[in-house]
């Protein structure tokens, strides 16, 4: 290869290496601010409420079991046998047969500085039936065992109570009884419970109930089907919903358009280990208590459709292989026409296009995306095609690149909006590239290339 060549490719390369460093530092940027939205996330949620989750209701039965244990003592005399009184405090767990929660969730927007974080308001209506096993069921675990009975409650864990917004009450067969503060619960401690009279567990029936619950929350509502059979219904005026955790919405019903979704779940016992987890979890308690959605649960998140910094950092990997592109498209022109471009003005060029990068995250911060990466994109190329006409001398040759340009930011964004595509499309592009590069270098004679240099 020719000296002036292998110079000329050896400087190209060196100036891409410094706009990557360019790139890599906007990239930062990026997740600068990528972390500034969760803090502005977190901070709203400790100034008011978090993402929420409810598991129950649960029928708690706390008893004592006590009974006389035999002991044998060494003493002086010998070995004495006798009996020491012992109790064990424990609770049996009825969950429900039945439940039904229906329930709507209106969204608002709340901010921090420039960013914004999606707050909701739910209201649901529980609705369900318990079937007792009756306080003779309680079996002791010592042959002379004898059962003492507590004081039986209703329990109902809740990610975040500071986001109950009115004073529930709990319709248990014939009786209302009022929802009290903290759940009762060793593992599910967050939450609340409502007393129950002992002589409406005492024998064996089934029990309606029915409550009301209004919850605020952040991003995400998260449900635990405890019950033998769970239904839920719920819908909401957000478009964009998440439905995430271990169950999806029935295929037929669910439904999502522009005015917002609804969705119903149903799920059996048969079909989740909730109940498995909540016992286990209640038996040994973790030091720090258990979020309900760290059961078996389903959740539905209310996401934003376009995640500006998810796209920004998606578009700005994609940095490097513009800037490349452009500088393989002045290398040909310079074999083609014989028209020198001086290294600064190839750097100069790679930076207008690193500058894209930081116009679209700072606009997309104010604007919609869409017109954000428009924006940013017509300000590049125009600037980038006035700066040619005099680099490439003429105004033709500078509206081809811009041309050029323009296609190159049209398909980026069609990676960036079509993540699922966005293999096989850029796939699609670089392939069209090499092709086109190929085509316009078919006749060259490499071998003659800078022997005038020489």
């Amino acid at each position: 290869m020719q000296r002036a060549l292998f110079i000329k490719i050896a400087i190209i390369f060196a100036v891409m290496a410094g706009i990557g460093i360019a790139l890599t530092m906007v990239q930062g940027t990026v997740n600068e601010r990528s972390a500034f939205h969760d803090e502005a996330v977190r901070s709203i949620a400790a100034d008011s409420v978090g993402a929420q989750a409810v598991a129950g209701p649960v029928l708690v039965l706390p008893y004592v079991e006590e009974y006389d244990e035999r002991v044998e003592t060494d003493t002086a005399a010998g070995r004495k046998s006798g009996t020491e009184h012992r109790s064990e405090e424990r609770r049996q767990f009825v969950f429900p047969d039945l439940l039904k929660a229906a329930g709507s969730m209106d969204t608002d927007q709340r901010y921090r500085g420039l960013h914004r974080v999606l707050v909701f308001s739910g209201a649901y209506a529980f609705r369900g039936e318990f079937v007792l096993p009756g306080t003779a069921a309680i079996a002791p675990r010592h042959p002379d065992g004898r059962i003492r009975l507590g004081q039986p409650f209703v329990a109902l864990g809740i990610g975040d109570v500071r986001g109950i917004r009115n004073a529930p009450s709990l319709v248990f067969g014939e009786r209302t009884l009022n929802f009290e503060q903290g759940s009762g619960l060793a593992a599910l401690t967050a939450g609340v419970h409502a007393n129950v009279e002992l002589d409406q567990v005492r024998e064996p029936r089934r029990v309606a109930f029915a409550f009301d619950l209004n919850l605020d929350g952040i991003e995400r509502q998260a449900f635990v089907p405890i019950a033998r059979a769970n239904e839920f219904r719920l819908r909401s005026n957000w478009p964009h919903p998440q439905f995430a955790g271990r169950f999806l919405p029935a295929p037929r019903e669910r439904r999502i358009g522009p005015d917002g979704f609804a969705a119903a779940w149903l799920v059996s016992s048969l079909a989740t280990a909730a109940q498995r987890e909540f016992v286990a979890a209640e038996n040994a308690p973790p030091k720090d208590g258990l979020h309900p959605a760290s059961l078996e649960s389903f959740s539905i998140g209310f996401i934003e459709p376009v995640n500006i910094y998810t796209l920004a950092d998606r578009a700005t990997k994609y940095g490097l292989m513009f800037v490349a592109l452009t500088f393989a498209a002045f290398f040909v022109f310079e074999i083609l026409k014989r028209l020198p471009i001086h290294p600064v003005q190839y750097a100069l060029v790679g930076l207008a296009l690193t500058l894209f990068f930081l116009l679209l995250l700072s606009l997309s911060e104010h604007v919609r995306f869409g017109v954000s990466y428009l924006a940013a994109a017509g300000a590049c190329i125009a600037l980038i095609t006035y700066y040619l006409r005099f680099v490439l001398g003429g105004w033709w040759r500078a509206l081809g690149f811009g041309a050029a340009l323009a296609t190159l930011y049209g398909a980026l964004y069609g990676l960036l909006i079509s993540e699922n595509n966005a293999l096989v499309l850029g796939s699609l592009l670089l392939f069209a590239v090499l092709a086109a590069v190929m085509v316009a270098t078919r006749k060259i004679d490499w071998y003659r290339i800078g022997k005038d240099s020489e």
